[in-house]
């Protein structure tokens, strides 16, 4: 069985799609956990009414506001699959998401994977592919997160349930940096099977707040002094805008 970890926050206006992805899997035995994070809008009403109709769709609710990642948490630590996967609440996964990357796991004897994705705006609009990397190592993730979240599966019968750093924001890139010094490189699937929603106030938005979550990244979660956490900023700029190029 796969685990999707979602977490939702004031996500109405898009979680009906999340959610109609994932039913729409041609791979059936998944689970979907939602966990949401103190949503003031009708989010858990939307979600609730899918659940009824559903048994593999649970709701789990946060007492108070504490980030994607404390949610996401949540969910893995409540998750029952062999398998992790992640959809964030306004993002979509294509119908053979599941069975055309479970199989190239199987195939390639692989812990941790993850695609090529498409990329839409707020109206679904297109707004071009993001290609991954074939092999990936540590070295090559430390100088740009070439991983989307939406696009990861990972094996826990190999490496357990791991969780995100409790960091408000790059939680995603931490865990798959840990993931990947642990097992050394992985191999990416270069097929498109899911669509990231970009928004406007997303953390890709703003590239200030990219910076500066980055140098925390380098600085605080991975423990490199303050000239190594320059000189991987300087070339996290350059790969940054190499991967939007291609």
């Amino acid at each position: 069985m796969v685990s999707i970890i979602t977490p939702t926050y004031n996500s109405s206006k898009y979680i009906c799609f999340t959610i109609e992805s994932i039913i729409a899997q041609s791979y059936e035995n998944w689970e979907l956990l939602i966990t949401d994070d103190f949503s003031t809008d009708n989010t858990i009403e939307i979600v609730e009414s899918y659940a009824k109709n559903d048994s593999r769709i649970k709701l789990f609710k946060l007492e108070e506001n504490s980030g994607a990642g404390i949610a996401r948490n949540f969910s893995i630590n409540k998750a029952q699959g062999r398998y992790i996967a992640f959809c964030d609440s306004d993002d979509q996964w294509k119908k053979n998401k599941l069975e055309f990357q479970l199989k190239f796991m199987k195939e390639n004897n692989l812990v941790f994977s993850f695609t090529d994705y498409d990329i839409i705006d707020e109206q679904g609009i297109s707004k071009g592919h993001i290609k991954c990397p074939k092999i990936l190592t540590y070295n090559k993730l430390l100088k740009n997160n070439y991983v989307g979240c939406l696009t990861v599966i990972y094996d826990t019968k190999t490496l357990g349930k791991l969780l995100m750093p409790k960091i408000r924001k790059r939680q995603d890139w931490v865990l798959w940096l840990s993931i990947i010094k642990k097992i050394k490189f992985t191999k990416g699937l270069n097929t498109s099977l899911s669509i990231y929603r970009d928004r406007i106030h997303s953390i890709s938005s703003s590239k200030f707040d990219l910076l500066k979550y980055n140098w925390s990244v380098y600085h605080k979660e991975l423990g490199f002094n303050k000239i190594i956490s320059f000189y991987y900023l300087v070339i996290f700029i350059f790969h940054y805008f190499l991967k939007k190029a291609t």
